[in-house]
């Protein structure tokens, strides 16, 4: 599986940004797909997800009510719609899908990812 993001960039605080990611290659065992961020000198961490079949999501608790994430599964691509932007929200943000597989006696998944796009929030 490769993951290519794009979108991201420079914005003033309050801004928007939209970050897009495409997945190719063997894709039909995707089971979830995410945005992860690592801001310099911490952990990466989750900033949503949202699996292929019946499209839940979930949300870090520092985005939920600015961020939005999409899928459009015809196309293996997610959306990651950012709203409200702060400084703390710089970091290098990272494309994610889990991919499945029967391990002999039960199913768990591989994690792929991006090389990562930069979003910069200026105050």
């Amino acid at each position: 599986v490769r993951l290519v993001e794009s979108g991201g960039g420079l914005v003033q605080a309050g801004g928007s940004l939209r970050l897009s990611c495409a997945a190719s290659g063997t894709t039909f065992t995707i089971s979830a797909m995410g945005w992860y961020r690592q801001a310099p000198g911490k952990q990466r961490e989750l900033v949503a997800r949202i699996t292929r079949g019946d499209g839940d999501t979930n949300y870090a608790d520092s985005v939920k009510g600015r961020f939005t994430i999409s899928r459009d599964n015809a196309k293996n691509t997610i959306l990651l719609q950012m709203n409200s932007l702060k400084p703390e929200d710089t970091a290098v943000y990272y494309c994610n899908a889990e991919k499945g597989r029967w391990d002999g006696s039960s199913w768990t998944h591989d994690d792929y990812w991006g090389r990562g796009t930069q979003v910069t929030v200026s105050s």
